[in-house]
């Protein structure tokens, strides 16, 4: 099976979409960008191709006649149990690189027992991290084991073992060589294959549409990469798009009547006007610095001991907005910090900060031309339902009652454009096979 592929290369994700000979959307991948944006490309699309899988996967269980329901069913506990098994690989990883540390190896400190104590409680915790019921605050390997290491440090010093901040380094210094493992996360046959081992007796229609799904090739033939770093893509000139171009053609792409974008990404927010083919016709950018973008929320994030995406529903317990003058990212913690000494409650903050970022967003709008016609948020921001609150009602205070389309799959956009431009490269003869996916 032939496939193009966009790639997203933003400051805080990395994402990947990949494109069928139809031009319909086979998977999508995400991870967290990290120093080596050509491990994060990699993994992005390893990620990508285990959802095209996924894809496949139910395609054959619909085939075997099983209901939208039991397909459904039969794939949500699987995709957990395989889940499971991806994270217990790079457990595993981790550990090896953890223990290939000059503080750890041979030191005769105690940090090897020490070690084996951590890493045997979270080798046993795995099966409730990845229970039905358990809310994980990210997906990503680093934020996963960190939610659970960083307690188990804690406790373990506090109870007359090694100082909690050594415990930290340990953990700083591996995770950055275990993360960049990308065929750890990738490995689809191994993870499958464990995964349906864990399940007991799986439904034979699921065995058979995995082994079906994991024996299709996966060829390559066009790539294109986008995003804030695409300066730093491993790919060549020829094949790099500008970020404005992408989630223009992307956001068209989603909801054709689109005629004004608004993304706020990690780094930047981007005010962009398209024509009815999706062509940027005019756009404004924030061009200075990173405020009030999806990096200044995660250091507020942090301050409160908090993952991003519990941000949004904390705001919107608020009572009372607070006005907010700035939205600095650099200041971001002195400032949260003094306007709870000053005796505002967070919920109240985080509701004039959500407020205020949205502001924002909207003077950029108003500079690129306004919103006329379809309107669509897209980036990682457009999860954020506070976020979504307030622009939707500044966009009715400031342009009246106006359809504003977002959508689930919002923080995918520009990766989509990447992969439509690659797809017409593709179409115009100029696409040769790259590679054949595992």
């Amino acid at each position: 099976m032939k496939y193009c592929v966009g790639i997203d290369l933003g400051s805080t994700t990395t994402k990947a979409v990949i494109l069928d000979e139809d031009g319909d959307i086979l998977g999508r991948g995400i991870t967290n960008s990290r120093s080596n944006y050509g491990v994060a490309c990699d993994v992005a699309l390893a990620e990508a191709l285990i959802d095209a899988r996924f894809g496949l996967i139910a395609r054959e269980l619909r085939s075997a006649g099983l209901s939208p329901e039991e397909t459904e069913e039969a794939l949500e506990e699987f995709g957990r149990r395989f889940r499971e098994q991806q994270y217990r690989s790079q457990l595993a990883v981790f550990e090896e690189k953890v223990r290939a540390l000059p503080d750890v190896r041979g030191s005769g400190n105690g940090l090897g027992g020490v070690v084996t104590t951590m890493m045997g409680t979270l080798r046993d915790e795995t099966a409730e991290l990845f229970g039905p019921d358990t809310t994980r605050r990210s997906d990503f390997f680093r934020d996963l084991l960190a939610s659970r290491y960083h307690p188990l440090a804690e406790s373990l010093s506090r109870d007359g073992g090694p100082d909690f901040n050594r415990l930290l380094g340990l953990f700083d210094k591996a995770i950055l060589q275990a993360e960049n493992v990308p065929a750890v996360a990738g490995d689809f046959p191994r993870h499958a294959r464990a995964a349906l081992a864990a399940l007991g007796s799986p439904r034979p229609e699921l065995v058979r549409a995995t082994d079906e799904a994991a024996g299709i090739g996966l060829e390559s033939m066009q790539s294109v990469g986008t995003g804030y770093g695409r300066a730093t893509l491993p790919f060549p000139k020829d094949r790099i798009r500008s970020e404005i171009l992408c989630h223009g053609l992307g956001a068209h792409s989603m909801f054709r009547a689109t005629r004004t974008v608004l993304d706020i990404g990690g780094q930047d927010t981007k005010a962009i006007q398209v024509d009815d083919h999706g062509i940027v016709t005019s756009f404004q950018m924030n061009d200075r610095c990173a405020a009030g973008c999806g990096r200044y929320l995660g250091y507020i994030a942090d301050e409160m001991n908090l993952g991003v995406q519990e941000l949004g529903p904390l705001a919107q317990r608020s009572t009372r907005t607070v006005r907010i003058n700035s939205t600095c990212t650099v200041f971001a913690g002195a400032e949260l910090r003094e306007r709870l000494s000053l005796g505002e409650k967070g919920e109240d903050i985080l509701a004039g900060l959500h407020r205020a970022i949205i502001l924002r967003a909207m003077s950029l709008l108003a500079r690129s031309g306004g919103i006329t016609e379809e309107f669509t948020f897209t980036g990682g921001v457009a999860r954020n339902p506070a976020a979504v609150e307030a622009l939707t009602g500044l966009v009715e205070e400031n342009y009246g009652a106006m359809r504003v389309n977002i959508s689930p799959d919002s923080i995918y956009t520009g990766a989509l454009g990447a992969a439509l431009f690659a797809r017409r490269e593709w179409e115009r003869g100029s696409g040769v096979p790259e590679e054949v996916a595992s």
